[in-house]
């Protein structure tokens, strides 16, 4: 059997870190197996389902590289064929009609509570044998349930959390048709997943209670079982349930952020995953390596230092015509225009061992292409009149030597000798003069980069 995974998200908002992982593994594992990767949109929430939601997710899934193999399916577009499937049900007597009012469900429920029980539908509707039904009220459009069995369990062993047993009586008739005609949320995936064949269903554990209500329904309309994985909630860095309050809210804001997709790939398959004490992989392996037997069944904690380090190590690998690009975009929003000179391709070589995040490394290389803002602090400290001869003669000789950094590297100890300084009390106020502040990678290979004229302009500008 083909294996055929599916990543179905809601389109009442973005693609977020929770939502992306899901669809990592979905897709990851799709991938081990050579199977496909379905994408459908469940928009049946037509109140609060949105096109530019449905576009943020089709672009965080973009973003992120994860191809799907079919679709994306959407939902609003199969009521027809869910409408069809209801009334074969009704036919067959696993479906029924039930004409509470609001009024009614609204006492049932007071009633129950003020008991004590669990509140639950209580069957007044369901045919039954030796039942007899009243006639159907005037004026109320009934709803569709389900026909739940009573008697028994439904099992399933789940692929993350082993087994689970829920007893029937735990289950009410869930409406599976609204009064309105609309099919419900559980009823059209359980119409999807048969229809597309879905094998595995690798969703959060959110979901755990809608299974044996789907399994149910599965198993009346004489469908073959998927497997069920339900992943754990992420956490975050706090310890408390990921929320908006944790940072970004969609995977989109990742790239905002100046992060790498490979580098939040990466750490999302380690989120609850391991193979290993592996740290950094490339997605290959990882569909090599992945499966369903080493994801943990606790919550796994997001950790954003972690993501930091991952994103700079895919800084220092990234290619360097990608860099470009990217770095070029980033500084316009920064409102610098990138020129010819100094190249920018060497100015990130530079820099790319440094920086964490892409917008970081736009802000640091910033100056090669802008006067600096020399900060207040820095200047305080390092432009003294203590150090102005010293500077007033490296001015002049930057004038005449080759410009090349082992021959800026020989002024500068020149000075520091003839004026009998330590290193640093030359080269740091150099760095803020030139970068605005007082760390930057070798100050020689810095000035190589902004050129002469640049160099003797910036020293020349600062009032001691």
């Amino acid at each position: 059997m083909t294996v055929r995974t599916r990543f179905a998200p809601s389109p009442t908002g973005f693609l977020h870190i929770g939502g992306a992982r899901t669809a990592l593994f979905s897709w990851a594992f799709a991938k081990k197996h050579q199977g496909d990767f379905i994408l459908r949109i469940e928009d049946t929430d037509v109140a609060r389902s949105t096109p530019e939601a449905v576009q943020a997710i089709l672009d965080g899934m973009e973003w992120l590289g994860l191809h799907h193999d079919e679709g994306p399916f959407y939902q609003m577009r199969r009521m027809d064929r869910y409408k069809e499937v209801i009334q074969t049900m009704l036919a067959q007597g696993s479906a029924y009609y039930c004409y509470c009012s609001k009024e009614e469900l609204d006492a049932l429920r007071e009633a129950q509570m003020q008991q004590g029980v669990k509140p639950r539908y209580d069957g007044r509707w369901r045919p039954e044998d030796g039942k007899v039904l009243p006639n159907p009220p005037q004026g109320i459009p009934p709803v569709i349930r389900f026909k739940n069995p009573k008697d028994g369990n439904v099992v399933w062993n789940d692929l993350v959390k082993g087994e689970i047993s829920i007893a029937n009586q735990e289950l009410d008739d869930l409406i599976i048709a609204r009064a309105d005609g609309t099919p419900t949320y559980n009823f059209c995936v359980v119409v999807d997943d048969w229809e597309m064949g879905i094998t595995q269903v690798i969703r959060g554990d959110d979901h755990v209670n809608n299974t044996p209500r789907q399994i149910n329904m599965l198993m009346a309309l004489g469908a073959t079982i998927p497997q069920y994985a339900h992943l754990s909630m992420i956490l975050g860095d706090d310890g408390q349930k990921l929320s908006k309050r944790h940072g970004a809210v969609s995977v989109m804001q990742y790239d905002e952020d100046g992060y790498l997709p490979e580098a939040v790939l990466n750490y999302l398959a380690r989120l609850g995953w391991s193979h290993g004490d592996e740290e950094i992989f490339s997605m290959q392996q990882f569909c090599e390596w992945f499966d369903l037997d080493h994801i943990t069944p606790s919550a796994a904690q997001f950790n954003t230092e972690k993501l930091r380090w991952l994103n700079a190590h895919y800084i220092k690998q990234a290619d360097s015509s990608y860099l470009v690009n990217d770095q070029t975009k980033r500084l316009a929003k920064l409102g610098v225009q990138v020129t010819v000179m100094p190249n920018l391709a060497a100015v990130i070589d530079l820099y790319r061992e440094r920086a964490h995040t892409l917008n970081e490394l736009a802000s640091s290389i910033a100056y090669f292409y802008q006067k600096p803002v020399i900060d207040q602090a820095a200047a305080e400290k390092h432009l003294t009149a203590e150090i102005k001869p010293a500077m007033l003669k490296l001015t002049q000789a930057l004038a005449t030597v080759e410009w090349q950094a082992e021959a800026i590297h020989h002024v500068l100890n020149d000075v520091v000798t003839e004026f009998q300084l330590k290193f640093p009390k030359v080269a740091m106020p150099l760095r803020v003069m030139l970068t605005g502040i007082a760390q930057s990678p070798s100050i020689d290979q810095v000035m190589v980069l902004l050129g002469r004229d640049e160099v003797i302009a910036r020293m020349n500008e600062v009032k001691f």
